[in-house]
């Protein structure tokens, strides 16, 4: 259960999601308004550049949505490398190199890239960020039973709604039956799933929470705001190297 067996990384994961919160306003804010972690939104966007015939902005959208899968890709490469090899702290890898390569954008040392200057696009920034996001999407995965994405939250406000209804059908449930054996089975599901609902409740807020902070950072920071991310990042590798974090992951892979 999140927060009762899974403690470590459902924080880790929390730490995660306000990170790629804060990745992704700090580059649609620097980098020509375009999101590095939401493909659902630039999909659509580069049907309407395609459809349109503009065929700069399907270049880039194309660019952004190209990187991030390609990222995933490794990421998930990566994982099963450590499924193999059995190794245990392989999100070490991952985060490690996402971390080197906001690091490597917030240096603002990329051609003509520099806080304050807008008068080029960023191609080169955008597609280190959008690469950074997709292998944090691969890294963590589950935490527990529950599919988790720090990147992203469309699935995580899905899952949200269908842990409410989950509760209120838990709780008509309790009070319709009279055996008191299952009206306390159904009780005790209904509590499990309510921590299920708050924790990915946290993940949504999270997310904002981390949007807010990027905004206001980016405002005064530019692009060195990504060394915040990079801070957390950090941690999170800190503690994959005292309690894996992506064996759920592994043992995935391997099971295939």
């Amino acid at each position: 259960m999140p927060g009762q067996n899974h403690p470590e990384k459902s924080a880790v994961a929390i730490v995660l999601t306000f990170a790629a919160g804060c990745v992704d306003i700090v580059g649609y804010l620097s980098a020509y308004h375009t999101f590095t972690a939401h493909m659902t939104g630039n999909t659509v966007h580069l049907g309407n550049s395609l459809f349109g015939g503009d065929a700069r902005e399907a270049g880039l959208t194309g660019l952004v949505l190209i990187t991030f899968v390609g990222g995933s890709l490794a990421g998930r490469a990566l994982i099963e490398v450590g499924a193999r090899n059995r190794i245990r702290a392989i999100a070490s890898w991952t985060l490690g190199i996402e971390a080197a390569l906001l690091a490597i954008v917030a240096s603002g040392e990329l051609g003509g890239l520099r806080s304050g200057m807008g008068a080029h696009y960023p191609k080169t920034a955008l597609a280190l960020l959008a690469f950074a996001m997709g292998l944090q999407t691969a890294t963590i995965t589950r935490v527990g039973a529950l599919t988790v994405h720090t990147t992203f939250v469309t699935g995580m406000i899905n899952k949200f709604c269908q842990l409410v209804s989950q509760v209120i059908f838990d709780a008509f449930d309790a009070v319709r039956r009279n055996t008191t054996p299952a009206m306390v089975e159904r009780l005790q599901h209904r509590r499990k799933t309510i921590r299920k609902a708050w924790f990915i409740f946290a993940i949504w807020c999270t997310y904002t929470v981390g949007a807010i902070a990027g905004t206001g950072l980016e405002s005064k920071w530019g692009l060195r705001s990504l060394f915040v991310p990079v801070a957390l990042l950090c941690i999170a590798i800190i503690a994959d190297q005292v309690l894996p974090l992506a064996v759920e992951e592994e043992k995935d892979q391997a099971e295939r």
